[in-house]
């Protein structure tokens, strides 16, 4: 919980302009309380617990990728720097006047020259980007896990279908075991929808700490996977608020 008091000045200067890892993690605590509190015996609360464990580790990697890697700077810097070195070097033990001494050696001696300063602008950039691939591939790794607890979440979900609840349903032999009451049910597929919410949210905590355009459109699929889900989940807890209460069997008097 150490990492949680060196939030960058951003974060604390603009409370209600962007994301506080903190306070997701206070939220997904929180949750999984009241999920393990009413489904105690249920996988939903380990998902929960799993989900609480993604927060953490989110909140850990979204304080090491927000800073600039130094050390991958000075390691480009002295790149850069011993390359110059060489070019210059290489300039100098040629004379300028062995250079100028026949127009053909003079053309390709420049030609050389700006071949080799061009290599050298496209190394530059190649490692001024390297930073950046070096986040991009962290985030990738961050967000695969994400997407994969979405889906996990959308399993959980999947058997709570409102029509077993009417009182036309009649169960197959094969037909899992749905021992929920209405309430029940609904509250199960709200905690299911508020955890799909929490996702997104810890997806968006790295375009926060990444500002890159390749990340933002992987940030964009995760919510919009999860508000997907999240949609079709609230269409059946709707289902469920207007379902009629399935009828008991008479008993033989």
């Amino acid at each position: 919980m150490g990492f949680f008091k060196r939030i960058p000045v951003l974060w604390q200067g603009m409370p209600y302009q962007s994301l506080d890892p903190a306070q997701i993690l206070l939220t997904t605590e929180r949750l999984e309380r009241r999920v393990v509190e009413r489904f105690p015996e249920r996988g939903l609360a380990r998902v929960a617990s799993e989900v609480v464990g993604l927060a953490r580790q989110v909140a850990g990697e979204v304080e090491a990728l927000t800073p600039p890697i130094w050390g991958l700077r000075g390691l480009v810097a002295g790149v850069v720097l011993a390359g110059a070195a060489v070019f210059l070097w290489v300039g100098s033990i040629i004379p300028l006047s062995q250079v100028g001494r026949d127009a053909v050696g003079s053309v390709q001696s420049i030609e050389a020259a700006i071949n080799t300063f061009l290599l050298a602008m496209l190394g530059f950039v190649a490692l001024v980007r390297l930073e950046a691939r070096v986040k991009h591939r962290r985030v990738g790794r961050g967000l695969h896990r994400l997407r994969s607890v979405i889906h996990v979440i959308d399993m959980h979900q999947l058997t709570k279908d409102p029509v077993v609840l009417g009182q036309d349903y009649q169960a197959t032999a094969h037909s899992p075991l749905r021992d929920l009451t209405p309430v029940e049910t609904s509250r199960y597929l709200d905690y299911c929808s508020e955890l799909l919410a929490i996702t997104g949210k810890l997806a968006a905590l790295y375009a926060q700490a990444v500002p890159n355009e390749g990340v933002a459109a992987a940030v964009n699929d995760i919510e919009l996977l999860g508000a997907s889900l999240s949609r079709k989940i609230w269409h059946k807890i709707t289902l469920i608020d207007t379902q009629k209460p399935a009828r008991k069997k008479r008993v033989p008097e």
